[in-house]
């Protein structure tokens, strides 16, 4: 299976400068935050694959007008062909607004998720906007990582950790590190990757399928 990460930066050979088809030879279109909706609903309408995204800390106006067509799976645990995925929007809270979350509410979402991730023996992709802490983060508190998300390593070993927020102008840029058998992809623009099909089978195939329906909490993340 063919899956296209998208994050930070839209591309333009995908967007301004797209060709019919090029979206083609992707079965899953996965979005890891501070993109323009327009561009995802774009991706949405002109490939032939679903596409699912966490917001990203500059996605503010996905409160009002998220994209459309398009499955957000922030707190979710998903399938699609097998595989599962699960998604943790956000990043380190660094000054008031939507998206931002501290170290505790990061560890409380995946709590949250505890019972679906042992439902399912584990999990294939985590998708986030914000990279683990130490590996692909950046100094300033902006841009630090989650220790939460390698302790979810940690107990789990996804095949992927796929994240954004730290953009290659940033400095020495490396879009690949491995940490305990993840590889850990800072998606920044584009990463295309092929993974094969998962062994749990949803009955409705080529469908994103969601695990969980959770409940607003009075003191959420968000």
């Amino acid at each position: 299976m063919r899956i296209l990460a998208v994050s930070d930066e839209e591309s333009p050979a995908l967007w301004d400068y797209y060709i019919p088809g090029r979206l083609k030879e992707y079965d899953l279109i996965i979005g890891c935050g501070d993109l323009n909706s327009k561009y995802l609903e774009f991706l949405a309408t002109m490939g032939r694959a679903p596409v699912v995204y966490v917001p990203g800390n500059h996605d503010v106006r996905y409160t009002q007008e998220p994209p459309e067509g398009c499955d957000c799976i922030d707190g979710h645990f998903v399938t699609f062909n097998g595989i599962r995925i699960l998604g943790l929007g956000g990043c380190r809270k660094y000054h008031p607004g939507p998206y931002q979350v501290t170290e505790r509410q990061m560890r409380r979402k995946i709590r949250r998720l505890a019972v679906q991730l042992w439902l399912h023996r584990g999990v294939d992709i985590v998708v986030t906007h914000a990279p683990p802490e130490g590996v692909g983060d950046g100094e300033d508190p902006a841009h630090w990582g989650f220790e939460a998300l390698l302790k979810l390593i940690d107990r789990w070993h996804p095949t992927y950790l796929l994240h954004g927020h730290v953009h290659a102008n940033y400095g020495d840029f490396i879009r690949e590190r491995e940490y305990h058998g993840t590889r850990v992809v800072n998606v920044w623009e584009r990463y295309a990757f092929d993974m094969p099909e998962g062994t749990y089978k949803p009955k409705d195939y080529c469908q994103v399928k969601y695990k969980t329906r959770q409940k607003k909490h009075d003191d959420d993340d968000y």
